[in-house]
């Protein structure tokens, strides 16, 4: 399935996407990896996207909270 990401100023995280429907959230990383979060509700994207460091939104609000998968 495919995500729309936008891109995003962060240190850490390169662009953000978020399918409502299926609520999954899609990061990709500087790195170039891209993980998919399920059952992430729109709420917390939203606040994902206004939050002044995307990076330590997902660290502490993402990430070990959520169900992901990594992309090959």
């Amino acid at each position: 399935m495919f995500i729309k990401r936008s891109p995003v100023k962060s240190s850490a995280l390169s662009s953000i996407g978020y399918n409502a429907d299926k609520r999954i959230l899609e990061i990709e990383y500087i790195s170039g990896e891209v993980y998919d979060y399920f059952n992430v509700p729109e709420h917390i994207f939203n606040e994902f996207m206004q939050a002044e460091s995307k990076g330590t939104f997902a660290n502490t609000r993402i990430k070990d909270h959520y169900e992901f998968e990594k992309k090959e």
